[in-house]
C-alpha cells in the first residue's frame, strides 16, 4: 500500500468502529496516537499506515478491507476537487483489467515512468467517456490490477463507488431505489432499449438492468461522472453506452429510438440553450420558453421514443402550474403525450428538499383516438417501501378498463392548465377507498393494542448481562459470518434477497441462480448490510433466498446462540452507532459487536423480549402510515364531495 494515503478522524472511527468522539478522545489521552500529516487543525489528515499500526498494538482493529485500502489510496492520490476524476479514472481502469488482462500484463512489465502514457493509449480504444489517463499513479494501478487479479472488478469498482457517494453525500446523490424501480415499471422497459438523457451516476439504467432491459443508452454533463456510469453498465455485463455532455446542447444519440425513456433532469437551470435552439427540431409541442428549463428535458425525451411507448421524468412541482409553460402542458394533454402525474414524497431527488413531481408520458401513435383522461395521483405521504407497488398499482387501474383515478383532460384545459395533482379532485383512488383504509387502519389499531399489552410483561431488573463478543463466538464456532461470493449472479429463479429489500423491509423481489459459493438463507440466520450502508438488522424468518451482493449473514449454533436474541443485540449496536453519527458496517465491525453470555434458555427469553419490541415498532409505524394516508384521503374525499 502506498504510505501517502492518508486518512480523517471519520474514517478512523469506521476502522475502528467507533463514533468520532472516541477518535478525539484518543488523541488527547494517548501520547503515541499518530500525529496529522497534512489537511487542517480542525479537520486534519492521519497516515493510514500509521493508523492502522496504532490501532492494531491497542488492539482495537481485527481488520481492513483490501478494498478499503485501495479507496484510501485513490483518495490519497487526487485532492479533493478531483476525487471524482480518479474515480472514474479507476472505473475505466478496471473496465480495461475486466476485458484486457493479457495487454496488461504486457504493460505491467513496463517501467513506472512509462506505464501511464501506455496505459492510455490502451484505454482509449474501451469506449468510455472522460479522459482515460493523467491522475492515477502507476503505483496505484498496480495495488488496483493486483487486487482485480483476486476478486471481481465488478466488486471492487461497487466499493469504491459506495465510498465516494458517501464521503460526498453532500455534494453527489443518487435517486432512491423505489423511485428508479417505479420510473422502470412504469415505463415497461423489460426486454427493450433504454436511453435517459440525464443519467448521472448511471442508477435509474442499473435499475432498468436489473428488470431485464436488453441495451442501456446514457448521456450525463460531467465527464467523470459519466464515466463512473460507463463503468458501472460494463463492469456488470451490461449492454450500451454512457457519453459524456449536455444531451439538450449536445444530442451524442440523436438516431436512437427508445423503447423506453427515464430522466431526472437538472431543475431550474434558465440558460438551457434557448437563443442557439429555437428552430430545433426536437421542439414538436412548442418551443419551451427560457423560463421553463424543465420542459426541453420532456420533448427531447419524447423525441427519442418509439410511437406507443412511456417516458418517465422527474419535475419540479412548479413545472405543474407555471404560467410561462402553460401551452406546452395544453400541447401535451390536447395530443395525448401526457398521460399521468404523481405527486412524490419530499426528498425523492437528490439535494431537492422539497416533493417533485413524476410525469408519465407516450409518445402518440398516428391514427390513435386522442385519450379523454389523465392519471393524477398524490404519494406524497407513502413510505419509501410502498411507492413502486402503489403507484403502479394506480397505473394498472387507469390504464385497464376503468377510471377511478383519472381526471377528465376537458377539466385541465382552463386558463391555468394547473397539473397539481392536490388540486385536482384529491388523490384519485377508488370508490370505497376511504372506507377500505379506516378498516385496514382499524385492525393496525387492534394490532398495536396487542403489542402494548405484550409490552407490559418486561418489568424492572437490576441484573448485569455478561457479555462476549460475536468474534469469540466466531471462533468457538458458535457462530459463522457468511459473505455472498463477488460478481453478479447468473440468471435463475430462486429469490434474493437484496440489500434493498432489508432496507426497505421486503420480501425478495429479484431472481437468481446459484454460482459457486453462493449462500442459502436459513431461518434464523441475521442479515445485515456491509460497505457503508446504513446498520440494519433482518432475521430470517423463512428460508431459501440466496444471500444477495452487498450482505452479510450471520448463522447462530442454535444450540449455543439464539438468533433472535442475536439479531436483536445486533440492533442495540446498530442504534448505539447510529447516536455516533456511524453508518456503515463491516466484517470487522460486526466481529466487534457484544452479546450476552447467557445459558441457552436465558437468551431466549431476551430473544422472545427483544421481539416484542420489535413487534411495537412495527406496529406503530404502520399505523403512523395508515393514518397520515387516512387523513389526506379524507381531505380529498369531502372536497370532491365523495363522502358527507
Amino acid at each position: 500500500m502506498d504510505d501517502s494515503a492518508t486518512v480523517a478522524a471519520a474514517d478512523i472511527a469506521r476502522l475502528a468502529g467507533v463514533g468520532r468522539a472516541a477518535v478525539s478522545n484518543w488523541r488527547r489521552r494517548f501520547a503515541d496516537f499518530p500525529a496529522p500529516v497534512g489537511g487542517t487543525s480542525s479537520s486534519p489528515l492521519f497516515s493510514l499506515a500509521a493508523v492502522e499500526e496504532w490501532l492494531r498494538r491497542q488492539g482495537k482493529l481485527a481488520e481492513i478491507p483490501a478494498e478499503e485500502r485501495v479507496w484510501q489510496q485513490i483518495k490519497a492520490s487526487v485532492g479533493d476537487l478531483r476525487l471524482g476524476q480518479a474515480v472514474g479514472q479507476a472505473g475505466a481502469f478496471l473496465v480495461f483489467l475486466d476485458q484486457q488482462a493479457g495487454t496488461w500484463r504486457k504493460l505491467a512489465r513496463r517501467p513506472d515512468g512509462e506505464l501511464a502514457d501506455r496505459l492510455g493509449h490502451a484505454l482509449s480504444g474501451l469506449d468510455l467517456p472522460g479522459e482515460p489517463h493523467g491522475i492515477l499513479e502507476a503505483g496505484l494501478l498496480r495495488t488496483i490490477a493486483d487486487l482485480a487479479a483476486e476478486r471481481s472488478a465488478a466488486g471492487i469498482f461497487d466499493f469504491v463507488y459506495e465510498r465516494y457517494l458517501e464521503a460526498h453525500s453532500r455534494r453527489v446523490g443518487e435517486v432512491s431505489t423505489s423511485l428508479a424501480a417505479l420510473m422502470v415499471a412504469l415505463t415497461e422497459a423489460k426486454g427493450g432499449v433504454v436511453y435517459d438523457p440525464a443519467c448521472g451516476f448511471g442508477s435509474v439504467l442499473m435499475s432498468a438492468a436489473k428488470e431485464g432491459a436488453e441495451e442501456l443508452f446514457g448521456q450525463e454533463r460531467e465527464d467523470h461522472t459519466a464515466q463512473i456510469a460507463a463503468a458501472r453498465l460494463r463492469l456488470h455485463g451490461h449492454r450500451g453506452a454512457v457519453s459524456a455532455g449536455d444531451a439538450v446542447r449536445s444530442d451524442a444519440f440523436g438516431s436512437l429510438r427508445a423503447d423506453a425513456v427515464t430522466c431526472v433532469p437538472p431543475f431550474g437551470e434558465r440558460d438551457w440553450g434557448y437563443d442557439e435552439l429555437a428552430t430545433d427540431v426536437r421542439w414538436q409541442y412548442g418551443l419551451p420558453p427560457r423560463g421553463e428549463p424543465e420542459l426541453p428535458w420532456v420533448q427531447h425525451g419524447l423525441y427519442h421514443l418509439k410511437p406507443g411507448r412511456y417516458m418517465a421524468v422527474v419535475m419540479p412541482a412548479a413545472a405543474a402550474n407555471r404560467r410561462s409553460g402553460r401551452r406546452i402542458r395544453a400541447r401535451l394533454l390536447r395530443t395525448g403525450a401526457l398521460r399521468g402525474i404523481v405527486a412524490l414524497p419530499a426528498g425523492s431527488v437528490p439535494g431537492v428538499l422539497a416533493a417533485p413531481h413524476l410525469w408519465i408520458l407516450r409518445r402518440p401513435v398516428t391514427g390513435e383516438p386522442v385519450p379523454t383522461h389523465i392519471m393524477m395521483a398524490d404519494a406524497t405521504d407513502l413510505p419509501d417501501d410502498r411507492l413502486r407497488e402503489a403507484v403502479v398499482e394506480q397505473w394498472q387501474a387507469f390504464t385497464g378498463a376503468g377510471h377511478e383515478n383519472a381526471v377528465a383532460v376537458i377539466d385541465l384545459l382552463d386558463e391555468e392548465v394547473d397539473l397539481t395533482p392536490g388540486r385536482r379532485a384529491g388523490p384519485g383512488q377508488p370508490e370505497g377507498a376511504f372506507s377500505t383504509l379506516l378498516e385496514e387502519m382499524t385492525g393496525s389499531v387492534e394490532r398495536l393494542r396487542r403489542s402494548v399489552r405484550n409490552l407490559r410483561r418486561l418489568r424492572a431488573a437490576h441484573a448485569d448481562v455478561p457479555k462476549t463478543t460475536i468474534a469469540e463466538q466466531m471462533r468457538a464456532g458458535a457462530v459463522t459470518v457468511l459473505q455472498p461470493p463477488r460478481g453478479e449472479l447468473p440468471p435463475g429463479d430462486l429469490p434474493v434477497l437484496t440489500v434493498s429489500d432489508v432496507l426497505e423491509d421486503t420480501e425478495p423481489r429479484e431472481r437468481a441462480g446459484t454460482t459457486a459459493g453462493t449462500v442459502i438463507l436459513q431461518a434464523g440466520d441475521v442479515v445485515l448490510p456491509s460497505g457503508g450502508r446504513p446498520m440494519v438488522v433482518r432475521l430470517v424468518e423463512r428460508g431459501g433466498a440466496v444471500l444477495g451482493p452487498g450482505l452479510y449473514a450471520i448463522r447462530a449454533d442454535r444450540e449455543r446462540i439464539d438468533p433472535a436474541c442475536l439479531a436483536g443485540f445486533l440492533r442495540v449496536a446498530a442504534a448505539a452507532g447510529s447516536g455516533r453519527g456511524q453508518t456503515g458496517t463491516s466484517r470487522a465491525d460486526i466481529r466487534r459487536v457484544e452479546i450476552p453470555r447467557l445459558p441457552i434458555e436465558e437468551q431466549r427469553r431476551l430473544g422472545e423480549a427483544f421481539g416484542l419490541l420489535e413487534l411495537f415498532e412495527t406496529s406503530a409505524g404502520r399505523l403512523s402510515g395508515e393514518a397520515r394516508a387516512l387523513y389526506r384521503l379524507g381531505l380529498g374525499e369531502l372536497a370532491a364531495g365523495r363522502l358527507v
